[in-house]
């Protein structure tokens, strides 16, 4: 039989791209597990995967993670220290037919002795269909699979198929780690952007790590067009005029932990509550331009909807939690349309902070009063000796009564007639208020105050 293979395919892959060639990122990517950064988690001395890639006994393995957070990296480092042929694929850019390719030149490996790790890239544009292919050779041994996806693979991939794989959670670079990749690309000369003899101001690197949101592909990418735009203007210093030149904004005056952060946040959730939704999409776009993490904002609408909407909206909650899962399933650009969706929503919603005020109350009863006795008819009776005690006596199960309601007392005996909720005429909160009226009639007080 023709052998389709040459000799030199069958010897080990020691990398994925040539080293001095394509964009920064690829030229700065790490290769050694020491150069890796932002994963401490992951790559603990306690955890599996550094000696898994030390000892090359990699397992078959899903690495999980946004955009820019170290997957393909971390396949690089497999590469670097597997002395199995390594073979690249990516499922954008090949199907079935290039996979049966790729699992017979592993089949021809493995009858000359030599392993196969396979990585592929985007492993979630494969249905669940086409993952199938992979499952026998991954349980014959046939393959090692590294899989990378920015998708939850409980949901994204085959059971079966994630049922032999560990899954690796990566997480978003902090602004840190992102500022020393990007002190690392400045100062390499080899593989970096040190040639330049450009020198940066610190805060030009905390801003470019912060407007990255996690992502090392864009940091570096910012980097390599503000260095361009210096080097073509003659400058010999990254100041934040310069920042300000190459990507034509202003330099936004901004710190994440200081006044302009805490003074930005107030107005915008000032104009939510006043139902501004102009003034809040500024607020909210002023913030993510100067570089405030997007998931703060979202976290920020969660407790608004909840705070200052409530039950005068309770859609309200489901858009703001909708959002942010938006934002961890595409991350941005495209989060920004998510984001813009949940402030207008709930800047022209229908307002009430009664749930709010009413835990407020309630705390303030429990802390004034103790552990007060809870009434017996409403107590727990498992037991016999309960029972004979008069737990759940003469307790009435509202579902056995005309409208599934009956009156009865659930307060402690010092608090009947306690009021903590109130709801306000305000959107779907009237219907709630016109029912708690037909219910209790005048045994409650359930005026709108």
């Amino acid at each position: 039989m023709q052998d389709l293979f040459k000799e030199d395919d069958l010897e080990p892959k020691a990398s994925l791209i040539e080293p001095s060639s394509g964009p920064l990122a690829d030229r700065m990517r790490p290769r050694t597990l020491n150069e890796v950064l932002g994963q401490s988690d992951a790559l603990s001395d306690e955890g599996f995967l550094r000696s898994a890639i030390t000892e090359d006994r990699i397992p078959s393995m899903i690495l999980w993670g946004p955009p820019g957070c170290g997957k393909t990296t971390l396949a690089h480092v497999v590469a670097e220290h597997t002395q199995a042929f390594f073979e690249p694929f990516s499922a954008v850019l090949g199907g079935l037919p290039e996979v049966r390719k790729v699992i017979n030149r592993a089949e021809q490996r493995i009858s000359r002795g030599q392993r196969t790790v396979l990585f592929v890239d985007e492993i979630h544009r494969f249905n669940k269909g086409q993952q199938d292919a992979f499952l026998p050779h991954v349980e014959k041994g046939t393959v090692t699979l590294i899989g990378a996806t920015t998708e939850n693979p409980s949901f994204a991939l085959n059971a079966a198929l994630l049922s032999r794989c560990r899954v690796v959670k990566l997480k978003p670079l902090d602004a840190n780690s992102l500022k020393e990749l990007l002190s690392r690309a400045l100062l390499d000369e080899t593989q970096g952007l040190g040639a330049s003899g450009l020198k940066a101001e610190e805060q030009v690197l905390k801003q470019l790590a912060e407007l990255a949101d996690g992502d090392a592909r864009r940091a570096l990418g910012l980097l390599e067009e503000l260095v361009g735009h210096a080097q073509a203007k003659g400058h010999e210093v990254l100041k934040r005029d310069v920042l300000q030149e190459a990507f034509d904004g202003p330099a936004l005056r901004y710190d994440r932990s200081g006044d302009e952060h805490h003074d930005n946040i107030s107005a915008f959730i000032k104009s939510l509550r006043g139902s501004d939704p102009d003034a809040a999409l500024y607020y909210g776009a002023r913030m993510i331009e100067s570089g405030e993490e997007p998931r703060y904002l979202l976290r920020r609408l969660i407790v608004f909807a909840s705070e200052d909407v409530g039950n005068a909206d309770p859609r309200g909650l489901e858009v703001a939690l909708a959002a942010s899962a938006a934002y961890e399933r595409v991350g941005m650009p495209e989060g920004r349309l998510a984001l813009a969706q949940a402030i207008t929503y709930l800047a022209t919603a229908p307002k009430s902070n009664a749930s709010y005020k009413a835990w407020g109350e309630a705390v303030a009863d429990v802390r004034k009063h103790g552990s007060l006795e809870i009434p017996v008819h409403i107590r727990n009776a498992p037991t016999k000796i309960m029972k004979e005690l008069g737990y759940g006596k003469d307790y009435q199960y509202p579902h056995d009564h005309p409208g599934n309601f009956i009156r009865e007392e659930y307060l402690p005996e010092a608090l009947i007639g306690a009021r903590y909720y109130r709801p306000t005429e305000n959107g779907y909160e009237s219907r709630i208020s016109d029912r708690m009226r037909r219910l209790w009639d005048d045994e409650k007080d359930v005026e709108s105050p």
